[in-house]
């Protein structure tokens, strides 16, 4: 499952190279030469990691940057700015509006494997945090309403920060529950607290994670990391 790249630069030779370098390293990449299009995307496509021009026309890269740091999905992303200027004016600048770290151009193909390689695993944590894997496996849920009560359902799909359930009884958003459910690679049953934040029709629920102990948290990471990798 590839990480997803975002590189925006208005010279298309830039783009092109980048992607060449890129590539091979088991990314997604998709390229924007005109900002004002990376913008509109950001808004409604999940990105790992995104590559910025410091200098491009109509929007340039620390406003294109400020832009993400507002977007809905990819506020957190990691940001690599790509400049030809390495004077402290600019770092300040870049910095104070989200940037990650610096690439210096021109841009070479061991300049461009040390940044992947620098931010790789924040590009794994971005996407752990998102991603939301098939997760057809038994879960039994408990809570209490009006009396304690015990149902077998079936995950739907799983994330770092919640689980959608399906075959499920209808529940109110907002009551917590306890879960238990197995992991591949685990031997013990995971067991974690959770809350409905929606239901899905006809018969599921989205739930998030309350708490997770550190071992469960580590669990899951283990597994979607896995995923990803895979």
């Amino acid at each position: 499952m590839a990480l997803r790249i975002m590189v925006v630069d208005d010279e298309p030779n830039i783009l092109e190279i980048i992607k060449t370098f890129v590539d091979p390293l088991g990314f997604e990449v998709s390229t924007f030469q005109d900002s004002r299009d990376a913008a509109k995307m950001i808004q409604v496509q999940k990105f790992d990691g995104i590559f910025v021009d410091a200098s491009m026309p109509h929007m340039d890269g620390f406003q294109l940057t400020q832009r993400i740091r507002e977007s809905p999905s990819n506020a957190k992303a990691p940001i690599v700015m790509l400049t030809g200027c390495d004077d402290v004016d600019t770092m300040r600048r870049g910095f104070k509006a989200g940037i990650t770290i610096f690439l210096g151009k021109p841009v070479t193909q061991e300049r461009m494997v040390r940044a992947v390689n620098a931010l790789r695993g924040a590009f794994l944590r971005e996407k752990r945090k998102y991603i939301r894997l098939a997760f057809p496996a038994p879960v039994v849920c408990r809570w209490d309403l009006k009396g304690p009560h015990t149902s077998n359902s079936r995950g739907l799909d799983l994330s770092e920060g919640g689980i959608a359930l399906t075959d499920t009884k209808a529940l109110p958003v907002g009551l917590p529950l306890e879960l238990e459910f197995t992991v591949p690679g685990k031997a013990t049953p995971l067991k974690v607290r959770a809350r409905v934040v929606r239901v899905l029709p006809p018969d599921g629920l989205a739930l998030e994670f309350l708490n997770l102990p550190d071992a469960e948290r580590q669990a899951i990471q283990h597994y979607i990391t896995g995923q990803i990798k895979g």
